[in-house]
């Protein structure tokens, strides 16, 4: 079998041949007057009008006179019918033979003769012009009277037979995954209407999208360790982004009243299968709302949302039956930790919960506090709850943002989904006491200043933001795993060009020895 540089020499041999006939490999210019779809599911209102399609070549089939050659779109295939006869060519007799004469044609905007077929690969993008027919064999085709490259692959695609299946190698060339792959290309498409319908939702609803820095002096709504980096126009560091809550929520105390920002945000921690250090959220507050409005708006996004991202409401996710139609069941926080672990996280000491950490197999830190070890007990129910459920009355020192429940003031008005083991969303009523959410951040700083890396930092800015005033509010953010988890995939897997560590692999090496 040929190797990867072999078969990319001989179609360097063929690019060379190309140049030399005059046409332009590369050519800036593409004309196309229907998709591969449009003439396959219209063809009985198409038949024997002429069209100009493009695509990538999949196969190429040469039978002497004749040739089939099946192009590839985004969304479909065709087969494209070539022969001497249609492509121009003019028969001659000589003594009592008969040989073609083919049509002269323009090099300059790269247009091929039948003859040049051997100089077209699987991987090349063509342009081809023709009518609009049925072959014998009563497939739907284009008969070709104009061939044009568009492009000239130097390197093949893995065909299916290949078994392009190797993990690593699909994420780092994702762009070939994508066109071996079908599966992995309608992916991305979904993804696509995931983030459309969630805005289509907010902007229904009323809410205004506003973009917010990524690049803050103090990053906070969240428990994350940030990325570091430097401005050199105001020589400083500046932190990525790990939340878009506070610079949001200070356009609500700027005036506005729904507002919502969908991007990326950075957590500088380990990848696994339902995290990845840049991924996409969204986050919206609502001014006048509180938590049991968002729960009830959420109950309904979700719905829209999944609806129009995957066109049902009911999923199997790996072992998990999920109906999101269905009515969701409300658990209380502590009386679900209660149940299980027989402590009261709402009045139990720290080595209470080392204990049940310990028992549970569950790894205890020397910098455990009470927060992440309730946490970790929490998750540890999580991850076999099928959902949907909602998730109330966290405890208080787990929510430094949220407001505390007046009714049951060691809790806050804090409401999470947990489909599927895992939590796919947050939201809760916001603090906007000034005084209370600076102690709240004093604590937090405390924290971060005993090694807690992830706590949240003392953001003074936002404190000051409260003191001029921020109107009842009620806020809700999720990510892309949200996506992931009714796809059914990994987080590296559910993103386009996940981050891996850089790498030039030793067939690369051989073909660029002057660069390696």
């Amino acid at each position: 079998m040929a190797t990867l540089k072999e078969l990319r020499d001989e179609r360097l041999r063929k690019l060379d041949e190309l140049q030399k006939l005059g046409i332009n490999p590369y050519p800036a210019e593409a004309k196309r007057t229907h998709t591969l779809t449009e003439i396959t599911d219209k063809f009985d209102e198409l038949q024997g009008q002429t069209a100009t399609v493009v695509g990538r070549v999949v196969n190429i089939r040469k039978f002497g006179k004749i040739a089939f050659v099946v192009v590839r779109d985004q969304n479909s295939q065709l087969q494209l019918f070539l022969s001497l006869q249609s492509m121009g060519a003019e028969e001659h007799e000589v003594g009592d033979n008969k040989h073609y004469v083919e049509k002269e044609v323009d090099r300059a905007k790269s247009e091929l003769k039948f003859s040049d077929l051997p100089l077209l690969d699987s991987g090349d993008f063509i342009e081809a012009s023709g009518k609009i027919i049925k072959t014998q064999t009563n497939e739907i085709s284009l008969e070709v009277q104009n061939l044009r490259l568009l492009a000239k692959s130097l390197r093949p695609l893995p065909t299916d037979h290949d078994g392009f299946t190797n993990k690593e190698e699909r994420l780092r060339r994702r762009y070939v995954d994508m066109n071996v792959n079908k599966d992995v290309r309608e992916r991305f498409i979904r993804r696509s209407k995931f983030w459309q319908a969630t805005r289509d939702y907010l902007n229904q609803h009323g809410f205004v999208e506003i973009n917010t820095p990524v690049l803050e002096h103090t990053t906070g709504g969240a428990d994350a360790n940030p990325f570091v980096t430097h401005m050199d126009a105001l020589d400083q560091d500046f932190y990525l982004r790990i939340s878009h809550e506070l610079p949001l929520k200070r356009l609500i105390g700027g005036g506005y009243e729904k507002v919502y920002d969908i991007g990326p945000r950075f957590r500088n921690e380990n990848y696994s299968d339902e995290h990845l250090p840049e991924h996409v959220a969204m986050e919206w507050y609502w001014a006048y709302a509180d938590w049991r409005q968002g729960m009830k708006f959420m109950t309904d996004m979700y719905r829209y949302v999944l609806q129009n991202t995957f066109g049902t409401l009911q999923f199997k996710l790996g072992n998990f039956d999920i109906d999101v139609s269905k009515e969701w069941e409300e658990w209380d926080y502590a009386q679900v930790i209660k149940n299980r672990y027989n402590i009261d996280p709402l009045d139990c000491t720290l080595d209470e919960v080392k204990k049940a950490l310990a028992e549970n197999n569950l790894e205890v830190e020397q910098t455990e506090n009470k927060a992440r070890g309730i946490d970790k007990l929490w998750k540890h129910i999580r991850k076999d709850v099928a959902g949907p459920v909602w998730l109330v009355n966290t405890p208080l020192f787990i929510s430094p943002l949220a407001k505390i429940d007046t009714e049951r003031p060691d809790t806050v008005q804090r409401f999470q989904p947990i489909i599927a083991g895992s939590e796919l969303g947050n939201g809760f009523s916001e603090l906007n006491d000034p005084l209370e959410q600076l102690g709240r951040f004093m604590e937090q700083q405390h924290m971060r200043d005993a090694g807690d890396k992830e706590a949240m930092m003392l953001d003074i800015d936002y404190v000051e933001m409260l003191e001029y005033g921020m109107p009842p509010t009620c806020g809700w953010g999720y990510s892309e795993r949200l996506f992931w988890v009714f796809e059914g995939v990994t987080a590296r897997e559910g993103v386009p060009f996940p981050q891996l560590r850089s790498e030039i692999d030793e067939v690369t090496k051989t073909i660029y020895p002057e660069l390696y």
